[in-house]
This record gives C-alpha cells, structure tokens and sequence, in this order.
C-alpha cells in the first residue's frame, strides 16, 4: 500500500475531536496532516476553521490533484449542505473520522458522498 494510507489505517479507533490533531483526537483535517506526515509532508495544517465551508486551496498548494484514485490519496467530499469532509483511500476503502459514530473508521468501498477532488503526494 502506500505509508500514508497505512498511517491512516493505524488511526482507526481514535476518538473524533473538533479540531484534534494527535493521540487525544482526530478530526478529519488531523487525520489527513497525520498521515501525511507518515508519507513525509512537514508543511503547515489547517486550524480554527468552521464545520461549514472553507479554504481547501491548500490541497492545490501542497499535494497534487489527480483523475484516477489509488490507496493513499486524499478524498475530498462533500457531506451535506455547505460541508466538505476529509479522507484517506485504502486498498479496501477510505478511513476518515467520523464525528457521528465519535471515532476514526474505515468504511469499505468508495464514500457514499460525492468526492469533490482527489489529491496525491508527489513522489
């Protein structure tokens, strides 16, 4: 697989926190910059932003937007109404941190969400 999908893997069952960005909670921006990080990006990460909309330019300024989704990028989704949410594909799914069910999961398939954008670490 790739270092960042199983970085996202190892953080299945972390409990979801707004804002979380370590061993105590993940929300789904934390969870991308953690396994990020496993993959070698060092860069800054998102903070204080609201559950509804947002600047996700930062995708384009750091990873590269690609057409065909392989393990280990990042999803970009739209969850409902003016709300974008955050995962990581997998061989046999996508993890993400899921504030309803309170933790990190990996669901199997594609998102039952439309993807907005899909982006990939050079390299």
């Amino acid at each position: 697989m790739s270092a960042v999908a199983d970085a996202a893997l190892a953080a299945v069952g972390t409990r979801f926190r707004l804002h979380g960005r370590g061993v105590d909670g993940l929300d789904c921006v934390g969870l991308v910059a953690l396994a990020l990080r496993a993959g070698g990006y060092s860069g800054e990460v998102p903070s204080g932003y609201s559950l509804r909309g947002g600047d996700w330019g930062l995708l384009d300024r750091v990873l590269v937007r690609v057409a065909e989704v392989v393990a280990g990028d990042v999803l970009l989704m739209a969850a409902g109404p003016g709300q974008v949410h955050l995962g990581i594909r997998t061989a046999g799914g996508f993890v993400h941190a899921d504030a309803g069910l309170r933790r990190v999961v990996e669901r199997p398939g594609m998102p039952p969400w439309p993807i907005l954008g899909v982006w990939r670490m050079e390299g």
